[in-house]
């Protein structure tokens, strides 16, 4: 439901701005239409709800199957676009549902480290890449800070402290003609990564404190 969705996002930026200091950079960047995987580096649960609150699209998320426990933060949960994602193996319906949220123009937001990744950005898999060549969309990488200052749901509403989201500027993947093997798949999504590093200070790049970003295209 629309009306959930951007009463959420309009409450969480006044919570954002009266109870912390909050900036976001490069939002003149962001792509007003089309389909969107905004990949992002992963620091706390405050993430989700400074993503939706920093870019000027409705988004949709995956997240932990075990927070659709309860009935009636499941329904929220599903109002705010968000699928549930079973981190214990491949899940197939969450891949299915994040191409079909693609095809259908979506903008949707992608934490490829998959747990928080306090103290520097940790080695992906495969799979953001995989996503990105499969669905033809364009990336937007988000570089985060400050949220790790957020450590439960409930502090979320007040943050009392600094956050800063950086947005890069959107690019795809080089189009690669027939099956990639996994070892390209692996270098694709370091590349991926590699630009969310670059929007972020050096101490948080973790793996990914390198320079170089590959060659993908603007």
């Amino acid at each position: 439901m629309a009306v959930v969705y951007y009463g959420a996002k309009g409450l969480a930026n006044v919570c954002f701005r009266a109870f912390g200091r909050w900036e976001v950079h490069g939002v003149e960047g962001v792509p007003p239409k089309g389909r969107l995987l905004i990949v992002a580096n992963h620091l706390s649960n405050a993430d989700p709800a400074v993503i939706m609150t920093a870019i000027p699209r409705r988004l949709r998320y995956l997240a932990k199957n075990g927070l659709f426990r309860n009935p009636l933060f499941t329904a929220l949960l599903n109002a705010l676009g968000v699928y549930p994602l079973d981190r214990s193996g491949r899940d197939a319906r969450a891949l299915r549902w994040m191409l079909n949220s693609l095809e259908e123009e979506a903008a949707v937001v992608m934490f490829p480290e998959g747990t928080r990744g306090v103290g520097g950005m940790r080695k992906v898999g495969r799979g953001v890449a995989y996503v990105a060549l499969k669905s033809e969309t364009t990336i937007l990488p988000v570089g985060i800070t400050g949220t790790e200052n957020v450590r439960s749901f409930r502090r979320v509403p007040f943050p009392f402290c600094r956050m800063s989201v950086n947005i890069g500027q959107p690019f795809s993947l080089p189009p690669i003609d027939g099956d990639v093997s996994d070892p390209v798949l692996d270098s694709l999504a370091d590349m991926i990564m590699m630009r969310i590093a670059a929007l972020l200070p050096r101490d948080y790049r973790g793996v990914y404190g390198g320079e170089a970003v590959g060659p993908c295209r603007a």
